[in-house]
């Protein structure tokens, strides 16, 4: 009998946080769920739960396999050398594209990626990028990409983790990019919002593209910076 980690299936929504947050590499994402990939693996600590944000691991005490950490710790390295994990923060260098980070997907975007620290922010709905022909020299250029979709997207959690995202890191300016259709439109209230709750005052400026993939603005004259 030992302490294990428990997920709890029904509340997995597979954002992936807890993979990362394993040093052990003891979780892994399967038909869209987290699972423990071995007993053997998990050393029972917990240092994972504090990372889900829909609550969905606990510590359970059962008769498991022992806490192998050689295994774990080989186990751990075939995994990374396989692929990267598409939630793992990396830090891009801008010679083939302008996109300084990755994921830019904002629900897998971790709070404390090193590329947000006093970033300025491109928000934009994830039609933008099709619709507008420059976007890489425009608006990704010198700004850290997240992206959502109001329709689409849960606005709770996109709320939530742009919150997170600017209590923990000192944000120099927000360029919020959004399609002319009303229900992307949502998406400069959701940036307001979340502003709003980390209690911080980042300056936000708001760019719509038409569905003819021009900028549209009050002058007329399209300048993104």
């Amino acid at each position: 009998m030992r302490k294990i980690i428990k997920i709890d299936q029904s509340l997995c929504n597979g954002c992936g946080e807890c993979i990362t947050a394993c040093a052990e590499g003891a979780i892994e994402l399967k038909d869209g769920k987290a699972r423990v990939v071995s007993d053997s693996f998990c050393d029972g600590l917990g240092a994972c739960l504090a990372v889900c944000p829909q609550g969905a691991l606990t510590i359970e005490v059962r008769e498991a396999l022992q806490f192998d950490e050689k295994a774990a710790k080989e186990h751990k390295r075939s995994a990374d050398a396989v692929v990267t994990p598409c939630t793992a923060p990396i830090t891009l260098k801008q010679d083939a594209n302008e996109l300084c980070g990755w994921p830019i997907q904002m629900r897998l975007v971790r709070p404390w990626a090193p590329y947000l620290k006093g970033a300025s922010l491109l928000v934009a709905g994830d039609c933008t990028a099709f619709a507008y022909p420059t976007m890489q020299q425009d608006f990704i250029k010198g700004r850290v990409a997240l992206v959502g979709c109001p329709k689409l997207d849960e606005t709770g959690p996109f709320v939530d983790k742009l919150s997170e995202i600017l209590k923990a890191n000192e944000i120099l300016d927000i360029a919020v990019l959004h399609m002319i259709v009303p229900c992307c439109a949502q998406l400069e209230a959701l940036v307001a919002e979340a502003a709003l709750r980390s209690g911080k005052d980042v300056p936000q400026k708001c760019y719509v593209v038409g569905i003819d993939g021009k900028l549209q603005t009050d002058s007329g004259i399209a300048n993104p910076k």
